[in-house]
């Protein structure tokens, strides 16, 4: 079903660009009010903290000193620079969910908003993208920080790190106008997304080597996503390389078929949303 509503998605997005197309155009019109929804997000979340901004650095290294300590000497994964590897993984599975948990949720906190004022409603799950964005910025200089300091190589390679985060970008994006939609329909979805996240997060190679996983159970991890998003990322950081053919493909394809989806569910459902919020 997930798969028929990707591809639909894709097909709606290339059959219906000219109808599309007024909403980007509008996007442009907003782009203020964007920026004021980016910016209260980032100050809301500080807001009376008082190392503020510093928690978002903090925070993953934090989280990767706990799980270095356990996994690189009680379970002894041989990996090497265990907490570059663990942070990289951490990072780009955090800004994919945060990015759709908060967009999961943007329809209903704005429904204030949306009730009075005519604004395009797809602007609202964008605007938390955007701020999951300039979180993982944060994150980001966490992760930098971890490879100057435990003295890992420097790739030049690095100057492509935007590939891989822009695709966590545009898929996080997708799946989060997708969550937006079912939220406001059928609210269980939150509860139902924090089993499925969980879930995702085990099958990630994040905390632990690929190579651990049996073969008949590999398929599990290849049809996850965010698998190849956190291996193609990590092939810029931690393998010096650049994203392959492959890589690429894959990603750009997840990426471009998660948006499509999510533009097609927000644009079929959007005019219903003021009738359930």
């Amino acid at each position: 079903a997930m798969i028929s509503l990707l591809v639909s998605g894709a097909v709606f997005f290339v059959l219906e660009r000219k109808r599309i197309r007024p909403y980007l155009v509008k996007l442009v019109q907003y782009r203020s009010l964007l920026f004021l929804l980016v910016q209260r997000d980032f100050t809301s979340k500080y807001k009376r903290s008082v190392l503020g901004v510093l928690w978002s650095i903090l925070n993953p290294l934090a989280t990767m000193l706990v799980m270095t300590v356990v996994f690189s000497t009680i379970f002894r994964f041989d990996i090497k620079n265990y907490p570059v590897y663990l942070l990289s993984g951490q990072v780009v599975f955090l800004l994919f969910s945060e990015s759709t948990n908060m967009c999961m949720q943007s329809i209903l906190s704005s429904s204030a908003l949306i009730k009075k004022v005519s604004v395009p409603k797809y602007i609202f799950p964008l605007s938390k993208a955007i701020s999951s964005m300039v979180n993982f910025g944060f994150s980001l200089m966490a992760l930098f920080l971890v490879i100057v300091i435990t003295r890992a190589p420097i790739y030049g390679s690095l100057l492509a790190i935007w590939i891989p985060v822009a695709y966590v970008f545009v898929f996080s994006l997708g799946i989060g106008m997708i969550l937006s939609c079912m939220m406001v329909f059928f609210r269980d979805i939150n509860y139902l997304y924090g089993i499925l996240i969980t879930t995702l997060s085990y099958l990630t190679p994040i905390f632990y080597p690929i190579s651990i996983i049996p073969e008949k159970y590999m398929f599990l991890v290849s049809i996850n996503p965010l698998y190849h998003f956190v291996e193609c990322f990590r092939t810029v950081v931690i393998y010096g390389g650049f994203p392959t053919l492959w890589q690429n493909t894959i990603c750009l394809l997840l990426a471009l078929l998660s948006l499509g989806a999510g533009v097609l569910l927000f644009y079929k459902s959007q005019d219903r949303f003021i009738l359930y919020i």
